[in-house]
């Protein structure tokens, strides 16, 4: 563990240059300056991914990577929001954030890490957090699974990284290969929660693991973060799989299955009508398309465009939604006569045939501002350019 005085200085010194201290580091002998720029980098970033824990000062921060690789308090209160009973064991403890929330649902929590360093933080913290009820384990989860008693909950976040340091997505490629303990860990539990890259292919999922009961995909603030498959004993069909496509922090929550979505009936327009709509970062990885005009009585703009318009506004809509302004193509003309008097726009490309960036130094606009300038293909093969405002 960290001594004290480093500690101490680290909580000290906060709001100071972590580059001028690291160029201080002969005065202060006894005090590990790199440590300290660890603690400080770190207590700053949990400021906005785990603000209830940077608000305790008792706290010990692990490296920047285990930061980045850590849940957010969003994500993890998500997660929790989705366990509860009387056992929960964290097979891949990590930092310990996924656990330490969804053990407030549970009387008897079990948390398993290997990587000794982690491991002693990690229970350090969880002592400073008040969580008591936690046994904590130095061990490899999968040692520890055969001789496990039989758990209300299973979570793993199985390591998204080979040997070499390279990012996996492929449940078969992280370690553990949860495709190798399917059988065994609902020998174990009654409920399995696997948390995988939000890039992690939801068909390529449904094929490698007989036992998904329903998938959870999480986006926060605009970003896909976190894909969660649980499994339980009784097996579904891929396609009567329900999945949940949540919006954090605001928890806006679709759902559908994939026969539903097969045989939902979608009308495409190459007419952009009063209000525009785009999907949320969650429905759009979870690849909902024509079920989403169905349900919410919407024409879509192109087969491959997930960009979706009607004449009144609908305001339950999982995803932002704007006011058109006006609508141009793409010719020269008609771009000076959409720029009349705007300088300024968010700039973006859906299903056209020009990067964002690249874009908007045609139009010569400067980012930010009321103003969003979206491109894009209609139905009937032309480009256009979406003048609009947020509904």
């Amino acid at each position: 563990m960290i001594d004290e005085k480093t500690l101490l200085f680290a909580r000290e010194h906060r709001q100071d240059d972590v580059h001028k201290l690291l160029l201080l580091a002969s005065r202060y002998l006894d005090v590990d300056m790199s440590e300290v720029a660890t603690q400080i980098e770190s207590w700053r970033t949990a400021q906005t991914k785990i603000p209830s824990w940077a608000a305790n000062d008792s706290i010990v921060w692990p490296s920047r990577l285990a930061m980045e690789q850590c849940s957010s308090e969003d994500t993890s209160l998500y997660k929790a929001s989705l366990t509860e009973g009387d056992s929960l064991t964290d097979l891949t403890g990590g930092l310990g954030v996924d656990c330490a929330f969804m053990s407030q649902r549970f009387k008897q929590v079990l948390y398993v890490e290997k990587n000794e360093p982690l491991y002693a933080i990690s229970s350090a913290n969880f002592r400073h957090l008040g969580l008591s009820h936690i046994q904590t384990l130095c061990a490899d989860g999968t040692d520890v699974l055969p001789s496990l008693p039989k758990q209300d909950w299973i979570y793993l976040d199985p390591a998204r990284r080979s040997h070499t340091g390279q990012k996996v997505i492929r449940l078969s490629d992280c370690e553990p290969d949860v495709t190798l303990l399917e059988t065994l860990l609902l020998e174990h539990a009654r409920n399995v929660m696997i948390k995988c890259s939000p890039m992690l292919d939801i068909h390529q999922a449904c094929g490698q693991l007989r036992s998904i009961q329903s998938i959870h995909v999480v986006s926060l603030r605009g970003e896909c973060k976190e894909l969660l498959l649980i499994l339980e004993k009784e097996p579904k069909k891929a396609d009567e799989i329900e999945v949940f496509c949540t919006n954090l922090p605001d928890g806006e929550t679709f759902s559908f299955t994939r026969k539903e979505e097969k045989e939902a009936l979608c009308e495409y327009t190459p007419d952009v009508e009063a209000y525009l709509y785009e999907p949320n970062a969650a429905v759009l990885k979870a690849g909902c398309f024509k079920l989403l005009a169905q349900r919410y009585n919407l024409k879509k703009l192109h087969p491959n465009t997930q960009l979706y318009t009607s004449g009144n506004f609908i305001s339950s809509f999982p995803g932002r939604a704007f006011r058109v302004e006006k609508v141009e193509g793409f010719s020269k003309n008609a771009r000076k006569s959409l720029l009349e008097g705007i300088s300024q726009a968010n700039v973006s490309t859906r299903n056209f045939p020009m990067s964002s960036d690249s874009l908007r130094k045609r139009l010569r606009l400067t980012d930010g501002g009321d103003n969003y300038m979206i491109a894009t293909t209609l139905s009937d093969g032309r480009h256009a350019l979406i003048l609009c405002k947020k509904a």
